[in-house]
C-alpha cells in the first residue's frame, strides 16, 4: 500500500509552480464544495436527525482512506469536508434548481481555475495518470498548510526531495515521447 509520503510526493511532482499551486488553494475546495452539494441529495434515510445522503457516504470513505495514511491529517480532513457536507446539505434544502446551480456552478469554476492553474505548470493534472489525485489534491493542501507553519518538517523534505525526483522521471518520460 503507498504512503502518505508516496501519495504526496506523486502529487508534488505535478505541482511545482507557485501560481499552480495558488489556483489549487481556491479550484479545490470549490470542487470539495460542489461534490458534497451534488451528493446531498437524494437522502436515503435519517438517522438520529443525521441525513444519510451520498455525500455522508463519500465522506466516511475518504475519512477512512486519509487516517489509513496519517491519523492527524485524518482527522483534519475530516473536519473540513465535513463541513463541506454540512453546507452541501444546507444547499440541497433549498429547490433544486438553487441546488443545481451551486453545485454545478461551483464544479465548474473549481475546474477552470485548476485547469488555469496547470496551465502555469505546463504540465496536466496528476489525476489523468492516476485517479487517486482526486482524493489526494485536498490533502495536498492541508499537508502545503501544514509545512507553511512549519510543522512535518520531516515529510515535507521527503516529499520535496522526492517529488524532484519524480518530476525529473516525468520530464524524461515526456521528452523521450
Amino acid at each position: 500500500m503507498r504512503t502518505l509520503s508516496d501519495h504526496l510526493s506523486t502529487y508534488a511532482a505535478y505541482h511545482q509552480d507557485g501560481r499552480n499551486i495558488a489556483t489549487h488553494f481556491v479550484g479545490i475546495p470549490a470542487i470539495v464544495l460542489a461534490v458534497a452539494v451534488l451528493l446531498s441529495r437524494p437522502v436515503f434515510a435519517e438517522l438520529s436527525g443525521v441525513a444519510v445522503t451520498p455525500a455522508l457516504i463519500v465522506l466516511a470513505l475518504a475519512t477512512l482512506f486519509y487516517l489509513r495514511l496519517d491519523v492527524v491529517f485524518g482527522v483534519v480532513m475530516f473536519v473540513l469536508v465535513g463541513l463541506c457536507v454540512w453546507a452541501g446539505n444546507h444547499v440541497a434544502a433549498h429547490s433544486t434548481a438553487a441546488w443545481l446551480s451551486v453545485g454545478i456552478g461551483l464544479f465548474v469554476i473549481g475546474w477552470i481555475i485548476q485547469f488555469v492553474g496547470h496551465y502555469y505548470e505546463g504540465r496536466k493534472p496528476a489525476f489523468v495518470d492516476d485517479l487517486v489525485g482526486l482524493v489526494i489534491g485536498p490533502l495536498f493542501l492541508v499537508a502545503e498548510t501544514a509545512f507553511a507553519m512549519g510543522l512535518r518538517t520531516k515529510l515535507r523534505d521527503e516529499v520535496v526531495e522526492r517529488s524532484r525526483t519524480m518530476r525529473a522521471a516525468l520530464s524524461g518520460k515526456q521528452a523521450a515521447a
